[in-house]
């Protein structure tokens, strides 16, 4: 049992929450049992979880007392972001210094890593992040970049992905170029819509300020003064990762996300982002931000699911493995109802 006495000044309403939500949730997360009198509250549960649990309500405490209206998703944060660390400062992860505008509210990092990975995007013409899904690479790269727009620093943001089949056979697609790519390309398009309003999305698309593309189409061109992110780089080739990478102009910033754990290229060909470590290790203005299930933020199971799979792919690891042609990279070309994975251009 430990008993914790809030400073003066500190907004209990605010810092309980709406019937006391707030110490409910730290309850439930952490396993601890909490009873407060006035400003003094008591802790039981097993030490480590108790201690966690106070270094949390010290914090969020202190938010309060400069005004600060705790929300239940600053809760879940402080819960997640003291995870691997119990003592970590949680101030940058909620505070508006690092707030990133969009017509849903301010994007806030919710993680460390997502606040090194953030500081990494203000800091570095080239960010390299890598880890499961649901950790927000590709959304605050998106938001990043959406202020970049804004504020004017480049005229023109360019979003790129490898038109590759995840796992599935698609065969026959009907339609123009646009309309075999857009498939693929729709990710992207999602997480744009989530930003900011359909209408305005669509006149920035239409006059060329949002460039929403298939990576094959980067070859041979120069980047300028934009802002270019490559999502789902895990499955981008060795060649090429070599062809994007080289594409930047001057006054851009380009931001690669993926994961290697769910590479869909076939097996006779390697992942550019599997070996990009290696290839740019120790260049100055690059910088890799790697990110762990410690960092999902999409629903709770998925975090848990990422965890499941990490476990079952250790205790297979030394078995045997079928071999399996895999998927194949999307063939395109400009002629209605071509077969998506016959003759063509490869992208």
């Amino acid at each position: 049992m430990r008993k914790l006495k809030l400073r003066e000044g500190v907004d209990l309403a605010n810092l309980f929450g709406p019937h006391d939500l707030h110490l409910k949730m730290i309850e439930g997360e952490l396993q601890v049992r909490m009873a407060a009198r006035g400003d003094e509250i008591t802790l039981h549960g097993q030490p480590e979880s108790v201690l966690r649990a106070e270094h949390i309500l010290r914090e969020l405490a202190d938010w309060t007392r400069t005004y600060y209206e705790l929300k239940p998703d600053d809760i879940s944060r402080a819960i997640r972001a003291t995870e691997e660390q119990r003592d970590i400062p949680l101030k940058p992860f909620t505070f508006s210094a690092s707030a990133l505008p969009t017509k849903k509210g301010h994007v806030n990092p919710k993680t460390p890593n997502q606040q090194t990975y953030l500081e990494a995007i203000n800091k570095s013409d080239l960010v390299i992040a890598i880890g499961p899904a649901g950790t927000g690479k590709t959304y605050l790269a998106m938001a990043m970049a959406l202020a970049a727009l804004t504020q004017k620093q480049v005229s023109r943001i360019i979003l790129a992905r490898p038109a590759v089949e995840a796992g599935e056979h698609l065969g026959f697609l009907p339609g123009d170029l646009f309309a075999k790519v857009h498939p693929y390309l729709r990710p992207l398009y999602d997480a744009l819509y989530t930003m900011m309003d359909i209408d305005r999305a669509n006149r920035l698309l239409e006059r060329g300020e949002i460039e929403i593309a298939p990576l094959a189409f980067m070859r041979g061109r120069t980047l300028d003064d934009a802002f270019v992110i490559l999502d789902e780089a895990q499955n981008a080739t060795t060649e090429q990762m070599k062809m994007f990478l080289t594409r930047l102009g001057l006054n851009s910033k380009a931001i690669v996300t993926g994961d290697i754990t769910q590479i869909d290229l076939p097996d006779s060909q390697k992942s550019g982002l599997a070996q990009i470590a290696d290839i740019l290790l120790n260049i100055e203005g690059i910088q890799f931000v790697y990110f762990s299930e410690q960092d999902v933020v999409r629903h709770r199971l998925v975090k848990e699911i990422i965890k499941a799979y990490d476990r079952f792919e250790q205790q297979s690891s030394t078995s045997p493995r079928k071999t399996s042609s895999g998927p194949s990279t999307v063939s395109l070309n400009h002629h209605s109802g071509s077969d998506i994975n016959g003759q063509g251009p490869t992208l």
